[in-house]
């Protein structure tokens, strides 16, 4: 099959009645991730991946086995486009659990194909053409394409480094009459810093009086470090009212590659995602669903142990980093620990991050590129995921400690 970038040596290959017509891209500007050609790279030059944000270790034998059986117990036909019941009834006794809100599995609890689907659905819901999008950057690099299709308009706002914590003047001064959505990501890719209560205080000051949505996205939910808590949109009634809260098995369960997630809304919002996400992939795997669902319900302590579990290994990773000539300061959340190397290179982190790459054997991700503006990074990071063995840690660490 020729694709769109090969056209020109297409039509060398077809006869004059056979091009194919010119395509006028709705994301001109549009290359391919940082996370494919960084993990491409680490691949080619058989260095270390800890850039793009998967374990090199599988999930619990106890859900593989699961899947497993229902995969060879003939779960294998078309299930409901919003995810199969015992998955949603257990998806919201766990938010009934875990922030106290009594949810309704049968019109608020949606099963998506991976949390960027998800994203996609609730984004497209609620922005039209023209219509502004608060983004806080550095952020997710899906975010900003999907506004731009529905003809609305990012706004991006930088966070405060080195903490990357929110300037709420400035989001103040950035509401208009046309501010139709916040997105949210907290545990945050890729800084590793969270909300607070006082973040959360500010927010809810700020679109009380208003037609502002929200989206959570809230894929680490599980994954906030040093006894905090998870401030989740899910937590707080006035807030859950105008929000999509989007989370990820794949990450909870160290199953990135079956890419299932899950949006829990209020009704009136989920009419909306689900009249959007039966024509985008309609509905997702069935034995996984089926499988994720008993283990939900008969392992809760995997989740509730999830922050323990990461934390030891953020807590390894730095240990080991501390001889170095990095600046250190342990991520609040998600499995991605940033690493300041200002007093070891003056180098744009994107070109030090590819010949690290070649030179030393080990990927990470430049954080420089999850701005509008690149030019608006002004912490000299780049970021490493610690979701690895601990052997794996430990190579990572033999290298950087050398330099």
């Amino acid at each position: 099959m020729m694709s769109i970038s090969s056209s020109t040596r297409g039509a060398a290959r077809l006869s004059n009645s056979q091009v194919t017509p010119a395509v006028t891209s709705k994301l001109p500007d549009v290359a391919t991730t940082i996370f494919t050609t960084m993990s491409a790279m680490a691949q080619r030059y058989g260095a270390l991946n800890l850039s793009q944000g998967f374990p090199d270790f599988d999930g619990p034998g106890a859900l593989l086995e699961r899947v497993n059986y229902y995969l060879t117990q003939g779960y294998n036909q078309y299930p409901p486009m919003t995810g199969v019941v015992p998955l949603r009834e257990n998806i919201a006794q766990k938010v009934r659990d875990l922030y106290g809100l009594e949810c309704d599995s049968e019109a608020e609890v949606t099963v998506t194909a991976g949390a960027t689907q998800a994203l996609f659905c609730a984004i497209a819901s609620v922005v039209n053409a023209g219509d502004e999008v608060i983004v806080f950057d550095p952020a997710y690099d899906s975010y900003d394409p999907v506004i731009r299709l529905q003809g609305g308009v990012p706004i991006h706002i930088a966070l405060t480094a080195p903490a990357f914590t929110v300037d709420w003047l400035r989001v103040r001064e950035a509401i208009t009459s046309r501010t139709r959505l916040i997105i949210i990501n907290t545990p945050h890719n890729p800084t590793g810093s969270v909300w607070t209560d006082e973040d959360i205080q500010e927010l809810r000051d700020l679109v009380s009086d208003s037609n502002i949505y929200l989206i959570g996205d809230e894929v680490y939910e599980h994954m906030v470090f040093d006894q905090a808590s998870h401030t989740s949109l899910c937590r707080y009634e006035d807030l859950y009212a105008r929000s999509f809260v989007i989370s990820s098995f794949g990450k909870t369960y160290h199953v990135t590659g079956w890419k299932v997630g899950y949006c829990v809304a209020p009704e009136p919002l989920t009419l909306e995602f689900r009249r959007i996400h039966q024509y985008v992939n309609f509905t997702v795997n069935t034995p996984v669903q089926y499988g994720l669902a008993d283990f939900l319900q008969s392992s809760p302590e995997h989740h509730l142990q999830l922050a323990n579990f990461y934390q030891a290994k953020r807590d390894l990773f730095c240990t080991l980093l501390a001889p170095s000539k990095f600046k250190i300061t342990p991520a609040a959340g998600t499995y991605f620990q940033l690493l300041d190397y200002s007093d070891i290179s003056d180098e744009l982190d994107l070109s030090l991050a590819e010949r690290w790459t070649k030179e030393l054997g080990i990927a990470s991700i430049p954080i420089s590129v999850f701005y509008q503006d690149p030019s608006q990074c002004t912490h000299q990071a780049l970021r490493f995921c610690f979701a690895k063995d601990d052997d794996t840690l430990k190579r990572a660490a033999e290298i950087l400690c050398k330099l």
